[in-house]
């Protein structure tokens, strides 16, 4: 194992100095309100030339510094989670091809090398979500692959339609209000919606956590899901010129609403997880859609801390239950102290606890929300949609902390190796002093929030409700209580995700192969193959078998055919 140490020791030091280096960058091009742009000349071939452009900002370059950071700390946690794999180099190789295609993503102004890292990211992740080799991975992987290649298309029409343009440098369109960009936006949306899995593209989200736990926390925290939140974030100015962004609101908001409901009947712990990942990234976008476009960046950077720390957390646990997913088999967590205390600490930085990392930009979005002249039912599905969030958050701190050990015969619990306690103690650090830190140096200009004390006090009260309801949902044996047997219907559309992944898988696969056997039944093997292409052929066939009997070389059948030919030649020429 030591080669293979050696690789996770390497790459972990170096994603490091560099995530340092980018954090110093982005600050200083922040102070100095520079942006680079940078093109290097690939080839020239009879004055056409190829280039390769680089965005540099503040945002690129913090951004790009946060995913280094918490992916060096993933691989760090991957060399002693994943012990005793036989292919670990090369499963951090994957992880560095993972990384790397979300740089590209990330520094890229032109929608051709953007391209290049979507789909990088794309087919990366179907080689870490089938990882672990069955079927059920393979299913996943299909269905993650797939609903990505939607988004792909999108962008391939968009590239193709900016040849109008003569350019692919999206960076040089933004301010212009032309009917030309309106397809090119539409496609950027929807492109956006598949690689977050917003509504209706939702359902391979918590099909992906097939994948090993380091992978989840990279995927969900910084990488795959965020690219394409950050990809409209780029193109905000355009999609306001071009009227999109109440679309984009509308399906935050809604996307946000579903995954908190089911995060609250879903019983694996990796899936609740996935879930409140969904839940954040609905709340970006709706941030998107009413135009605060810096307090959506600032909670992507915030909930990526936190997020891969809830990841991180939940893979040591399952460890310690001995590969158990399932909440209600867990409890008495509180015997593996450092886990609990970074576990407790991630989730009430998701719910927003005061003075975390998701009080900052959290607080500061609902408050906006409500300075802000919008629907009252959006407003009413963000609020509860936050109860929801701060809901699964207590209800999974009941189920794992609180409860008792009531699975398995209870055998010494301890934290874990230091090769996994120590990427979480750096998360955890973070994720404590993170939020103040960014809203320091993202948060330039900050408004003035004047409410009134009702107002103010709403989200503080909204997660009060929440954390109650969580104790009470926890405390109902869901699978015992007649009461909610009562309400199964209402609890299975729910608790599937509005029966997003039926329709993304059943009804997409199995009604068209349905169609196309009826089809066969139909054409192939009915009545007009019977009267087309094979009965004509049966016909012929009867046809040429008779003629060449009588093509056999036989005397009599000569002779006779002379004396009927003979005959009928007479009695013509009789009348």
């Amino acid at each position: 194992m030591s080669y293979k140490s050696n690789i996770c020791k390497l790459s972990f030091v170096v994603m490091m100095v560099m995530s340092i280096i980018m954090f110093v960058g982005g600050l200083n091009l922040l102070l100095s309100k520079l942006v680079y742009f940078l093109e290097w000349e690939i080839l020239m071939f009879n004055s056409s030339s190829i280039y390769f452009s680089v965005l540099l900002d503040f945002k690129s370059m913090l951004f790009m510094s946060l995913v280094m950071f918490i992916s060096s700390l993933v691989i760090l946690y991957s060399n002693s989670y994943m012990f005793g794999d036989s292919s670990l180099d090369r499963f951090i190789i994957i992880v560095l091809m993972f990384v790397f295609s979300m740089m590209m993503m990330i520094i890229s102004p032109n929608l051709i090398s953007i391209l290049l890292g979507w789909d990088g990211l794309g087919l990366v992740s179907y080689c870490l979500v089938i990882y672990y080799q069955n079927e059920s991975s393979y299913s996943a992987g299909m269905l993650t692959a797939l609903s990505n290649r939607v988004g792909d298309v999108g962008l391939l029409i968009s590239i193709a339609w900016m040849l109008n343009c003569g350019s692919w440098n999206y960076y040089m369109y933004m301010s212009l209000n032309s009917k030309e960009f309106w397809i090119i936006s539409l496609m950027v949306v929807l492109a956006s919606m598949t690689k977050s899995a917003q509504i209706p593209f939702s359902s391979w989200l918590p099909a992906a956590m097939a994948a090993p736990t380091p992978v989840s926390a990279l995927v969900h925290s910084s990488t795959l899901v965020t690219a394409g939140v950050y990809l409209l974030i780029r193109f905000f100015k355009m999609l306001e010129n071009m009227g999109m962004l109440w679309f984009i609101m509308v399906i935050g908001c809604l996307t946000m609403f579903m995954a908190g409901m089911m995060a609250n009947l879903e019983n694996d712990l990796k899936k609740i997880i996935a879930m409140s990942t969904l839940s954040q990234l609905g709340l970006m976008m709706t941030t998107i859609g009413l135009g605060m476009v810096d307090l959506a960046f600032f909670h992507l950077l915030t909930h990526a801390v936190f997020k891969a720390l809830l990841f991180l957390c939940a893979g040591v646990i399952i460890h310690s239950m001995n590969n158990l997913q399932d909440i209600r088999g867990m409890g008495c967590l509180v015997n593996m102290p450092i886990v609990s205390i970074c576990f407790n600490v991630s989730n009430l930085a998701l719910c927003g606890m005061p003075f975390l990392a998701g009080f900052y930009s959290k607080d500061l979005i609902l408050e906006s929300v409500l300075m802000s002249n919008m629907n009252f039912m959006m407003l009413m599905l963000i609020f509860v949609s936050t109860g929801l969030t701060v809901m699964y958050s207590f209800r999974l701190v009941y189920y794992t902390m609180s409860s008792e050990f009531n699975f398995y015969p209870y055998h010494g619990i301890n934290d874990g190796e230091w090769g996994m306690i120590l990427p979480m103690i750096l998360l955890t650090v973070v994720a404590i002093v993170g939020g103040s830190m960014l809203s320091w140096i993202i948060l330039e200009n900050v408004d003035i929030i004047c409410l009134m004390m009702f107002y103010k006090m709403m989200t503080l009260a909204v997660s009060l409700i929440g954390a109650f309801l969580g104790y009470e949902l926890s405390s109902i044996e869901s699978f015992e209580s007649f009461e909610l047997m009562n309400y199964y219907k209402l609890m299975n559309f729910f608790g599937s995700m509005w029966y997003m992944p039926y329709i993304s898988t059943q009804y997409i696969g199995k009604y068209p192969l349905e169609l196309g056997f009826n089809l066969i039944k139909v054409f192939e093997g009915g009545w007009m193959e019977e009267f087309g292409g094979q009965g004509i052929y049966k016909f012929l066939k009867m046809l040429s078998m008779e003629i060449q009997l009588g093509q056999m070389g036989d005397f009599k059948i000569f002779l006779m055919s002379f004396y009927f030919w003979f005959l009928l030649v007479g009695l013509m020429m009789m009348f």
